[in-house]
């Protein structure tokens, strides 16, 4: 099965950058994706945290949804939305959510980021920017995965199974060891990796991710200079069970595909079973 990874460097319009991801999603079905995922924040990236409280929606409710579940209907795929501002209880608290959407528009599957984000980054002028996710955000608890079907795949088959992270996540192997029970077949990162974070760690902690969990991994993200002054690393990218980099694209926006491959898969799994080897927490 083709999949495709999208990177975006998102403004601050919300009605430019749905503009931006549909036709960037709609790239992707063109070039035989039949499952596509969106970068974190993808459909806006304020100039301050308390920006994103007025653009939070309902679930199954506004604009962004709206343009998920549409642009899934319209081209027959399976679409990660990135993840979006969601409406919550506390109305000084959003969620930084993951909504999949099926090949008729139907929401299938949501994941809301456990791991809120803080750094402090020192900038090439001598200043520093402080990140604090905690601010604005409420995070999740319980991890997600669901299945993804091809189109050959037999009805009596599972299909593809696909667990889903958001960005800082990344930092924390026991998510995606909770992932593994039973294991899956690919995992989604969808990202805004700080240019500083991903020169340093991305590519290295996507490739432990894919290697230790014997599975593919695709990391869509944002990449380029935003209009809010932040750099964002980019090199969305596919990686294979074995740690290969399949495919990736250092900045700008684009689209990146691959395919997986079940053979590959299995062979993986069968020449070195360190899935079955685990002791700790199996």
């Amino acid at each position: 099965m083709k999949i495709a990874a999208v990177q975006m460097v998102t403004s601050c319009s919300v009605q430019g950058n749905l503009e931006r991801a549909e036709s960037l999603i709609a790239e992707a079905a063109a070039a035989g994706a039949r499952l596509v995922a969106l970068p974190e924040n993808f459909a806006f990236m304020g100039r301050a945290d308390h920006d994103k409280l007025a653009l939070a929606e309902p679930l199954d409710q506004g604009p962004i949804q709206g343009m998920l579940s549409g642009a899934a209907r319209r081209h027959r795929i399976w679409l990660i939305g990135g993840s979006i501002p969601l409406a919550t209880d506390d109305p000084q608290r959003v969620g930084n959510t993951t909504l999949v959407y099926g090949p008729r528009g139907e929401r299938i599957a949501r994941y809301d980021k456990i791991h809120l984000f803080r750094y402090d980054e020192a900038l090439p002028d001598g200043t520093s920017r402080s990140y604090d996710e905690g601010v604005v955000l409420c995070a999740g608890a319980q991890p997600a995965a669901f299945h993804v079907r091809d189109e050959d795949t037999p009805p009596e088959t599972p299909g593809w199974r696909v667990g889903l992270s958001i960005c800082y996540d990344l930092r924390f192997p026991e998510l995606y060891r909770a992932l593994m029970q039973p294991p899956c077949d690919l995992i989604a990162v969808p990202s805004a990796f700080t240019y500083t974070t991903g020169r340093a760690h991305w590519e290295l902690l996507l490739r432990a991710r894919a290697v230790e969990n014997q599975c593919y991994v695709m990391a869509p993200a944002q990449g380029g200079v935003h209009e809010n002054g932040r750099r964002t690393w980019g090199h969305t990218m596919i990686v294979d069970p074995w740690g290969e980099v399949l495919q990736v694209l250092p900045e700008g926006e684009g689209v990146v595909c691959a395919e997986l491959d079940a053979q590959r898969l299995a062979t993986v799994r069968r020449t070195l079973p360190a899935l079955a080897h685990r002791r700790l927490g199996a």
